[in-house]
């Protein structure tokens, strides 16, 4: 009766199956897993957000498969903002980047095409292309100091079938950036190889140290789409704001934007009154950052802190993000410690095999819990030893 691509496991993992046993024995939980910024006491400004959503011009329907001209307008903005100029035709709203993800996909593979991914990274695009009936194959990253691309690896993984690389940039949740040397390189050899890049920016806004980084959008080379949105810019998930900007050299961008047009024609997903508000939440955004980048900075500093003078956990580098690994020296795989954690210690936290790192004793935190929770937390691990 069902599709093939949905025969997935659907059973809870072990870990998910101890946090369901703490919770029904009413157990207080101390959660380092956290994401939502709407949950973690940041202040919003909440009466220019409601306002926004009162726009008159709502009520009137006027489908554009791009989406309306004032939302991407302001899209266009925050990238000038950053030193780029893109075109408003250039833009294309969707309703999260996952849908991005999709359109763009849908646009260059066939099914059992393939499209390289950063390992370790996050493991919802292994749904997306499943539901797309596209193939994943892993690229690695590797930790010398920081975490980088490994070129060698991307190379090997490239066959006839291979139709575009995935940079996640930060990286999710190794925090790394595409540095700008590893973005030239990466650039010219998918211009080579005729394969596009799908450069995934939503933490781009959230450098630890200096400057934010270079943003994709700039690319002139291969076909490029740069997938960002309102979830992390501006904190707010729940509006369901995201696009996808189409750049790279003029004759593929061209024949991509007439494709994707009638790719997003098809489902007119947006609502109206989100995308008239995108405008005055992008204008929202710096407040939020520089609340939650200071909540992150504090995380990091109060985890150093606890860190110094022991060796059984360290801290791999990260530059930008939300997120934090953490290497133990343990005797047990890291699903095993996330549970003896969770259900000794009644901390929750998240172990690397999720986000499929090599080796054991990785586990991944959030910094953007609140910090005398997350102060506790990382006191209770550092008690396992």
């Amino acid at each position: 009766m069902f599709a093939e691509r949905t025969r997935w496991d659907l059973d809870p993992n072990r870990l998910s199956q101890a946090l369901a046993r703490v919770r029904s024995e009413a157990k207080p939980v101390l959660d380092l897993t956290v994401s939502n910024p709407t949950a973690c006491g940041f202040v919003f400004d909440s009466e220019s957000i409601l306002k926004s959503l009162a726009n008159p011009a709502a009520l009137r329907y006027e489908p554009d498969p791009r989406g309306l001209e004032v939302a991407r307008r302001a899209v266009a903005g925050y990238y000038a903002e950053r030193g780029v100029v893109i075109s408003t035709e250039a833009v294309f709203l969707t309703t999260g980047t996952s849908e991005a993800y999709t359109y763009a996909m849908r646009l260059l593979c066939d099914p059992g095409d393939e499209v390289l991914v950063p390992q370790p990274s996050y493991p919802l695009l292994t749904f997306i292309a499943g539901i797309q009936d596209v193939s994943l194959v892993p690229y690695s990253l590797v930790y010398k100091d920081r975490w980088q691309i490994d070129f060698h690896s991307i190379e090997k993984a490239i066959t006839p079938r291979t139709r575009a690389v995935v940079v996640i940039h930060p990286n999710n949740p190794t925090g790394n950036y595409c540095g700008r040397d590893e973005a030239l390189r990466l650039e010219n050899l998918c211009a080579e190889r005729g394969l596009a890049i799908l450069a995934d920016e939503v933490f781009l806004d959230f450098p630890l140290d200096g400057p934010t980084p270079a943003s994709f959008a700039a690319c002139t080379l291969p076909l490029t789409f740069v997938l960002s949105g309102l979830s992390k810019i501006a904190g707010l998930p729940q509006m369901k704001a995201a696009w996808m900007v189409v750049g790279g050299v003029e004759t593929a961008r061209r024949r991509a934007l007439e494709r994707l047009e009638l790719i997003a024609d098809t489902f007119l997903s947006m609502n109206a009154p989100i995308q008239l508000a995108m405008p005055a939440f992008l204008g929202l955004q710096r407040g939020f950052q520089q609340q939650l980048l200071s909540r992150v900075r504090q995380n990091l500093a109060e985890l150093d802190r606890r860190l110094a003078g022991q060796s059984f956990c360290r801290r791999l580098a990260v530059e930008g993000g939300w997120y934090v690994v953490l290497h133990l020296d343990a005797n047990q795989t890291d699903e095993d410690l996330a549970i003896e954690l969770l259900t000794t210690k009644g901390v929750y936290i998240h172990p690397g095999h999720f986000y499929d790192f090599a080796g054991e004793g990785y586990l991944v935190a959030s910094l953007i819990c609140p910090p005398a929770e997350f102060a506790e937390g990382i006191r209770r691990l550092l008690t396992l030893r």
